[in-house]
């Protein structure tokens, strides 16, 4: 392989066969799987994401079905993946700059300050513009906040990481325990007492009323209501995703860190993915969310035992879930991509992971055209059943979009743009022609 780790990286993407494919086809595999955990918050108001009650006719059987199979192996799985990999990305680009361009460790980290200040910004122009589901700011703060980690040990990195998503976990369920008790008729003087059953029912006629006026903005016919109504009334959402930062995406990129460290997408004549280990850890991970899953569906999806299931007992459910599935995917992927003949399913992935920064913002893009109501008009119509149609002509306009562009252009649109305002200077982008 010589030097290309050196040269793999989300950031900036160069030429086949200086990358390792296996980070790429893993990218190609997640920017995917984020259509399929977003597109019920494409086509519907936010409510709709957690609770099924949002959806037409108040939902049906199919959508607490698929809200179950989404939830116990797609909802925040991908996104987490998604952030590992990011956190590889992040000493890539340092051991690039270190070593390929001959900078200090603090010139190297100016420039990754700079990098994530664009991506920070690219973020926010995301929310305000196209979907306020971005994930980018949170990647930009939690990068920025993880450059402390650059420098650690990969034993620290993986130990302090771990710790931190535990802690994380457990202290986001805690909120959740005495609204989801008191949703269940758990006997408790402090539970039943008309006053708190009277401020649960306020905030959750609060949370009908929110999601009523976005449904009507985003199905109006007015692109500049849109975005007048993120402005006024989901700004403050920025600052909470900054705070997620804390809770998930900082120890996430820590563990992505660690992975890079350990030679997890490189082939290795070691197997470092744990024998079969990774099987057990996604079994336990599926097993526990559909036991909790069921529980919500079982209480008829009850808002706060299902809020207490999505917010509160999923971060620490899908943490066994994530590790195997990393673990599994890395040793899938190292073998698929180090094949001579590595067929059309892999390299369509590998293509649309070199793009996966254009990649994911296209799709909000094309989505926000599909439903919004100024534009396709299927804001609110369709149930999740219907909506994994519309997944999968996603899928195939970032497969086809990849496979051409990248036939003409070294770099995906927005990773060339990126890569350009990271250096202070343009690149040459088009391919020679044959």
């Amino acid at each position: 392989m010589g030097s290309a780790p050196l040269q793999t990286d989300f950031a900036r993407p160069v030429s086949g066969e200086d990358r390792l494919g296996a980070l790429d086809l893993i990218r190609g595999i997640a920017v995917l799987g984020i259509l399929l955990a977003n597109i019920t918050a494409f086509a519907h108001p936010d409510l709709a994401y957690w609770w099924p009650g949002a959806l037409p006719g108040g939902g049906n059987a199919a959508d607490g079905w698929v809200w179950l199979a989404q939830f116990m192996a797609i909802d925040g799985k991908l996104r987490a993946l998604f952030t590992l990999l990011f956190g590889a990305g992040l000493v890539l680009f340092d051991h690039n700059q270190r070593e390929r361009h001959g900078r200090t460790d603090g010139q190297a980290m100016a420039m990754q300050a700079r990098r994530l200040a664009w991506l920070g910004l690219f973020g926010v122009l995301h929310f305000f513009l196209l979907f306020e589901g971005d994930i980018l700011f949170s990647y930009a703060v939690g990068g920025l906040l993880a450059l402390f980690a650059l420098r650690m040990s990969t034993e620290r990195l993986v130990g302090i990481g771990v710790v931190w998503l535990v802690a994380s976990g457990v202290i986001q369920l805690l909120p959740w325990i005495g609204p989801a008790m008191a949703e269940a008729g758990v006997s408790s003087p402090g539970l039943q007492s008309g006053t708190f059953a009277e401020i649960l029912d306020r905030s959750w006629q609060d949370q009908l009323a929110e999601a009523a006026e976005q449904a009507r903005v985003m199905a109006g016919d007015s692109y500049a209501a849109v975005i007048g109504y993120r402005l006024d009334n989901q700004a403050g959402d920025l600052a909470s995703y900054a705070s997620w930062a804390l809770f998930e995406t900082v120890p996430l990129i820590m563990l992505g860190m660690a992975a890079m460290r350990m030679k997890l997408f490189a082939p290795s004549d070691e197997d470092p993915s744990g024998g079969p280990l990774p099987w057990v850890l996604v079994a336990l991970g599926l097993a526990l969310n559909l036991a909790t899953g069921l529980l919500a569906m079982d209480y008829h999806f009850a808002p706060y035992i299902t809020q207490a299931v999505v917010f509160g007992t999923a971060p620490l459910t899908n943490l066994p879930l994530i590790a195997g599935l990393v673990l599994l995917l890395a040793r899938w992927a190292v073998r698929a991509t180090a094949r001579a003949e590595q067929g059309w399913l892999v390299e369509r992935l590998v293509l649309a992971g070199r793009m996966a920064f254009s990649n994911y913002i296209g799709t909000s893009a094309v989505m926000m055209l599909l439903f919004q109501g100024w534009a396709g008009g299927l804001f609110g119509t369709m149930h999740r059943l219907d909506l994994l149609l519309v997944v999968l002509f996603g899928w195939a306009v970032m497969i086809a979009f990849s496979r051409v562009w990248l036939g003409r252009f070294r770099y995906g649109p927005l990773e060339w743009l990126w890569r350009c305002l990271t250096y202070g200077r343009l690149f040459p982008n088009r391919l020679p022609l044959a």
